[in-house]
């Protein structure tokens, strides 16, 4: 095949005449399995906005209050957190058209530092990030459906977790079947939980019209409860980072979206400052019914909210958190399969169903908590790394150094100060992570193996290729034979 080589280092044109050739190239090519590009602007922003806000608005506000001790510092840290998922993104951005693939993290670590690396990035995730922080999610949906149930105590153990483990179920189904119909319930329940928000936002400024804002007056936002060390704001801003995780999901589905180089930065700059101004205004509002002691003491903020400001019709926000867990379920299915095309929905879904039946999965939270922000810093810390390595490649977006060095110091300062306040937490999560190890080197590294374990890892593979009904994209003919220069 003679097609012409598109110069990437020097300019992002081709050369003349050489659109013509590669559409004749492609014709000649034989049809491929591919990803389709079926995610425009729109469903990129609900994807970054469904993923972001979830459980998380609804669980960390206590927690991010109660770590930075007073009112005022617990805004600082939320409009704080914000920004810095920012930067993130933005580094996130010139990974994604720069190494155009999907799996995200994974395929970005991969490139970079090699196989072992990203397989123990992956290792981690896959194990036990994805499938926990479903369960949460679920968790909390069955929640706030069931609480109406049950007025007077908490839903019970089976009755969550049967509707915990029915929507996971319907969900993956969506997920396998169509990525349009996964991306249109994205859409739709993306507005739902933005408009749940605005009520909640609304509520709180018309009580801060009427007066109420006792709490926020800079005094009183200031006046701690408690002595405050440096371990404690950096567990504050670990509380708040949770809230906003699900930043860098759109990066797992880069090879999906249409025109990735203009809707990936684009979707970002939209939705993080969205996600910021509607998670401060929303605290806002908490502050402007309920005390710090009375935010303190509640276990389910939103719910305390409603009942004492929406009277009769409390029971909306119950139902407004169920919309925004149901979807933020959804959106998180849909991208984390993508971190991983050999092990799709449905194995992930019977490991969330497994720890939705173990329990204590905020436990599990806590000890890969200090993985899931170790693989931030370590992808992004790659992006500094690849443009030593490959100064001259082409990229699309190329954001200031101080981006990726400033989103590098705050980690190594969360990160140092979360190590030093829960030792054993930080731990026990590295620990499980390092289990990949000899996983890597028996499984991918060694390949002289008998040829019984490859028949038998081959058939595994044939198995689960049939029962999933997935097979793994395949390349580019017209990229291997003129690939980009460098």
């Amino acid at each position: 095949m003679d097609g012409s080589v598109w110069n990437r280092s020097n300019s992002a044109k081709p050369l003349p005449g050489a659109r013509d050739k590669m559409k004749e190239n492609y014709k000649k090519v034989p049809e491929r399995v591919t990803l389709k590009k079926e995610i425009g602007l729109l469903s990129a922003c609900a994807i970054i906005i469904g993923n972001i806000i979830g459980s998380g608005i609804f669980i960390s506000p206590k927690g991010v209050l109660e770590h930075s001790g007073s009112v005022g510092l617990a805004l600082i840290v939320w409009v704080l957190g914000g920004g810095v998922s920012a930067l993130g993104s933005l580094c996130y951005a010139e990974l994604g058209v720069t190494i155009p693939k999907s799996g995200g993290d994974y395929s970005y670590v991969t490139e970079i530092f090699g196989g072992l690396t990203g397989f123990l990035l992956l290792w981690s995730a896959v194990l036990i990030m994805y499938p926990t922080t479903l369960a949460v999610i679920a968790l909390t949906f069955s929640n706030y459906v069931l609480q109406p149930a049950f007025p007077y105590c908490a839903p019970s153990y089976v009755a969550t977790r049967i509707l915990s483990t029915a929507c996971i179920l319907l969900l993956t189904w969506v997920n396998c079947s169509s990525v349009r119909w996964a991306t249109r319930i994205q859409d739709v329940f993306t507005v739902g939980k933005l408009l749940a928000l605005g009520l909640i936002i609304v509520v709180g400024l018309v009580q801060l019209c009427k007066g109420h804002y006792e709490a926020l007056h800079p005094q009183a936002a200031f006046e701690f409860l408690r002595p405050v060390s440096v371990g404690q704001v950096a567990l504050a801003f670990l509380q708040a980072s949770f809230a906003f995780s699900g930043w860098n999901f759109l990066n797992y589905v880069t090879e999906e979206v249409v025109e990735p180089r203009r809707n990936v930065p684009l979707a970002i700059y939209i939705s993080i400052p969205l996600v910021t101004l509607v998670y401060t205004l929303t605290n806002i509002a908490y502050f402007s019914s309920m005390t710090p002691e009375e935010l303190l003491a509640s276990n389910a903020v939103a719910v305390t909210f409603g009942e004492k400001l929406l009277g009769m019709f409390s029971s909306i926000m119950p139902i407004s958190v169920a919309l925004s867990t149901f979807g933020g379920i959804n959106g998180y299915l849909f991208t984390s399969s993508r971190g991983s095309l050999a092990i799709p929905c449905p194995p992930q879904c019977t490991a969330t169903i497994v720890i939705l039946c173990i329990g204590e999965t905020h436990n599990l939270i806590n000890y890969v908590s200090f993985i899931n922000y170790l693989s931030y810093g370590v992808t992004i810390g790659g992006l500094l790394y690849y443009r030593w390595k490959k100064p001259s490649l082409y990229r699309p977006i190329k954001v200031n150094l101080m981006v990726p060095i400033s989103y590098l110091l705050f980690w190594a300062f969360l990160l140092g100060f979360s190590l030093y306040s829960e030792p054993v937490v930080c731990g026990v999560g590295l620990v499980i992570m390092l289990t990949g190890v000899p996983v890597y080197f028996l499984g991918v590294s060694w390949k002289d193996k008998p040829k019984c374990i490859y028949d038998f890892i081959a058939s595994i593979t044939y198995m689960g290729q049939k029962l999933c009904f997935v097979v793994f994209p395949q390349i580019d003919p017209l990229e291997q034979a003129n690939p980009p220069q460098s």
